[in-house]
């Protein structure tokens, strides 16, 4: 083989190697970092892998929120119409948190089933519903009317 072409050969391998690894190591920080979300009835049923971090959300149930009288320690509830989840959050909440409006949470998921919360996101106006929250919210409306339809079909 001629020594140019050679020489160009062993670029091109080069080249194909090094972009390889970087589109390898591109795949692996982006799987690192992602966010998945999860119903309330989702994790409930043991969907969610624990440890991970991930994002939960739904309707903050009325008469839920506690909150720690010497620190910052706030727990409270989300429902997706089917399920409760119980989320626990050390620090200031949003100022749109508010009982009865859409919540998301993130955070890692204990033995407990409990969302231990970094971080808690609040809706933003009074029209304005999360899309995860709202589809995560209709889909449980949905299984609920198809349980009450075949529970009168029999």
């Amino acid at each position: 083989m001629h020594p140019l072409r050679k020489q160009r050969l062993q670029l091109v391998i080069l080249i194909v190697v090094a972009a390889s690894v970087v589109v390898g190591l591109v795949a692996y920080m982006l799987g690192q970092n992602a966010n998945y979300f999860y119903t309330p009835s989702q994790i409930a049923a043991g969907e969610a892998p624990g440890g991970v971090h991930i994002r939960a959300g739904g309707m903050v149930v009325a008469g839920s929120v506690k909150r720690a009288p010497d620190s910052l320690d706030v727990q409270f509830t989300v429902t997706d119409g089917t399920s409760l989840l119980v989320i626990k959050h050390s620090g200031i909440l949003p100022d749109l948190f508010d009982e009865g409006e859409a919540a998301i949470a993130a955070g890692t998921v204990d033995d407990n089933l409990v969302l231990q919360a970094t971080e808690v996101l609040a809706k933003h106006d009074e029209k304005y519903t999360p899309p995860e929250v709202a589809d995560a919210m209709n889909q449980a409306y949905e299984r609920k009317q198809k349980q009450n339809q075949e529970q009168y079909a029999q």
